[in-house]
């Protein structure tokens, strides 16, 4: 039995090696990135059984993703290779002052093989925790929304809990389509992780209380809203908290914050910690991924974070 194992794309990510627009960079440093995968890196370096579902290209760039994968000790078993599908990729701009834009090259990705007959069913089934997101059902809407509905109900049926972070990425689809198909996930969420903006986009409000409500009408029993360097809100059946945020030393690169926020948060949970505890650890993750440059290399290790909260001794699992 996995603890948590999620589904979604992932991609080489070029980062330039210098800073201003794309068209006059001349080098770029080979990385990888996606937001399911960040969050399935988070929790294995936290010591949770993690599996991720996926498809990659059968190239080089998918056998380094491959390997890369199951590096960092994740359960590959329900990833497939595919011949005739490049494996996605993006390139990153940085502007002089820090903004930048993401250009993706995502068309004919190995995902789309990915399908309610081709799906590994038993590795959901034998899961305690199903987590998805708003990316992977962008990148494929006429395929993807149903098959992501399909996992759902299949981990709600074998009794996992289903946690979900909205991620809306508006440069792959319209505030109306991401609307229109993320609240029709909402009755399988039992963790719901977002941003301010999001929730408000999901429940038209961003008043903490209305969107802890409006949530509870969906049978959502634990909410944690996102706010940056703000801190972040929890919610579990009828009790709400607030957590400050763990301010660090110098931001890097927010890129990948949240999703160490959601691998912590839900850590937390899977330990029956008290909702407090949890935010103030996955605060901290939040805070130690975006001291360093990438998207995933700032997550931690569990000792890495009790170290950076002052715990003396690993807590048992």
């Amino acid at each position: 039995m996995k603890d948590v194992i999620t589904i979604g794309d992932a991609m080489i990510t070029f980062d330039p090696s210098h800073k201003g627009p794309m068209r006059y960079a001349t080098s770029f440093e080979r990385k990888v990135g996606g937001a399911e995968l960040n969050f399935a890196i988070g929790c294995a370096r936290l010591g949770l059984n993690t599996g991720w579902i996926s498809r990659l290209g059968n190239d080089e760039f998918g056998r380094y993703i491959h390997n890369f994968v199951r590096g960092e000790g994740i359960d590959v078993t329900s990833l497939k290779m595919m011949e005739g599908y490049p494996t996605s990729l993006n390139f990153k701009e940085v502007r002089g002052d820090g903004s930048g834009r993401t250009f993706y090259y995502r068309e004919n990705s190995p995902t789309s093989t990915l399908t309610k007959a081709t799906l590994d069913t038993e590795a959901i089934k034998n899961s305690n925790l199903l987590h998805i997101t708003g990316v992977f059902p962008a990148i494929d809407q006429a395929k993807n929304i149903e098959l992501i509905k399909y996992a759902c109900k299949l981990a709600k049926e074998s009794g996992s809990m289903v946690s979900f972070d909205p991620n809306i990425r508006l440069k792959l689809w319209s505030r109306e389509e991401a609307k229109a198909a993320l609240v029709e996930f909402l009755p399988y969420v039992d963790i719901l992780l977002t941003g301010l903006e999001e929730a408000e986009l999901l429940f038209g409000t961003d008043d903490l209380k209305e969107i802890f409500r409006e949530s509870s009408n969906y049978n959502i029993e634990t909410v944690a809203i996102k706010l940056g360097d703000e801190g972040a809100v929890g919610y579990h059946k009828g009790e709400m908290v607030t957590a400050n945020a763990v301010i660090p030393d110098k931001v890097v690169d927010t890129v990948g914050a949240g999703d160490g926020f959601d691998a912590g948060f839900v850590y937390g949970i899977l330990q029956k910690w008290p909702l407090d505890k949890v935010l103030q650890f996955a605060n901290t993750i939040g805070s130690m991924v975006v001291s360093v440059d990438g998207d995933n290399e700032g997550l931690p290790y569990l000792e890495e974070v009790l170290i950076q909260m002052g715990e003396k001794e690993l807590i048992e699992r």
